[in-house]
């Protein structure tokens, strides 16, 4: 690679052909020039990346040595090393008489709090495999609920749950008070209740969840077809349209949708593996699918086809 153009090389140059542009050995380090190969300099300090950097905008700023990125959510917007500066105690100096680094270890409580609780937050995304746009909204959602101190006296653990949960709600990703109770340390009633609380003092809201937000995951889990899916997704809409199970929760309609399918499929389910799968106990289920037996020839799609018929279904 010619490298005329760098500073190094308007200093050292060929002997014999001082005009001639020198050539940098990266792998060795050296100056070479292009003509008689004569080695010219040595030892040459690349300060370039460690890594390769694979980018289209070669004339744009190298980012890859200033660290991490800034976190607005932190007073001091990060939490690195800082080196004392100015006229300070002697505690701030090391043997020598100069600047001693030191971690910020002397954070405030309110920073501490918050560095923890998107740990945690982090922690909770990676065991539901969420984005990390739901990892930054649950993040902010925290810091609007601690900067506000309504909720002061309660644990930040159910407040991260909280959070959490509302913001998988708010991004059109809901996950149930079980799903964030099983990876956290909360109760699902003490979760529930930090919840309205939330809600309350931020004057936020969320969108009611309907059968349709857990549908493809419950059926993706239980390895169930497309055309399983889609007639459940039917069945569970015809049938809170018709007010078949009034005072049951979407997802309670959601699993026993599922298990309507699934019976009058090739591939079958029994309701306790639905079970499992959504989060809702086997009886809950099959009082759900109780109701709705009645009128499942008007709930199934006009396409579907039956493997087993509707009169040869279970009663219950």
């Amino acid at each position: 690679m010619t490298s005329g153009g760098r500073q190094l090389s308007a200093q050292v140059f060929c002997r014999e052909h001082p005009d001639t542009p020198l050539v940098e050995d990266y792998h060795a380090g050296d100056m070479i020039c292009s003509l008689c190969g004569l080695v010219v300099g040595d030892r040459v300090i690349d300060v370039g990346s460690e890594w390769r950097t694979f980018s289209n905008e070669k004339n744009s700023k190298d980012n890859s040595r200033v660290g991490a990125a800034e976190n607005p959510l932190f007073d001091g917007s990060d939490m690195s090393t800082m080196i004392a500066t100015g006229t300070a105690s002697d505690s701030l100096k090391d043997e020598f008489g100069k600047p001693m680094y030191r971690n910020r270890r002397t954070i405030n409580s309110s920073d501490r709090a918050l560095f923890t609780a998107i740990r945690e937050i982090n922690q909770m995304a990676d065991r539901l495999n969420l984005p990390k746009m739901l990892v930054d909204r649950a993040s902010t959602l925290f810091k609007q609920v601690h900067d506000s101190k309504a909720l002061k006296g309660r644990s930040n653990d159910a407040i991260v749950s909280a959070c959490m949960y509302i913001a998988c709600r708010q991004e059109g990703v809901p996950r149930t008070l079980k799903e964030i109770c099983a990876v956290s340390k909360i109760s699902k009633k003490e979760i529930g209740r930090v919840f309205k609380l939330i809600l309350k003092n931020l004057e936020t809201n969320v969108d009611l969840i309907t059968t349709g937000d857990f549908m493809s995951r419950f059926c993706s889990n239980l390895c169930l077809p497309a055309s399983v899916q889609k007639a459940a997704t039917h069945i569970a809409r015809k049938a809170v349209e018709m007010d078949l199970v009034p005072g049951r929760s979407p997802i309670s309609v959601a699993a026993a949708a599922i298990y309507m399918a699934s019976q009058a499929s090739e591939d079958k389910k029994t309701a306790k593996e639905i079970g499992d799968i959504a989060g809702v106990a086997e009886v809950t289920i099959r009082q759900s699918y109780k109701s709705m037996i009645p009128k499942a020839e008007e709930l199934f799609p006009k396409d579907f086809k039956f493997y087993t018929p509707i009169d040869a279904l279970p009663a219950n």
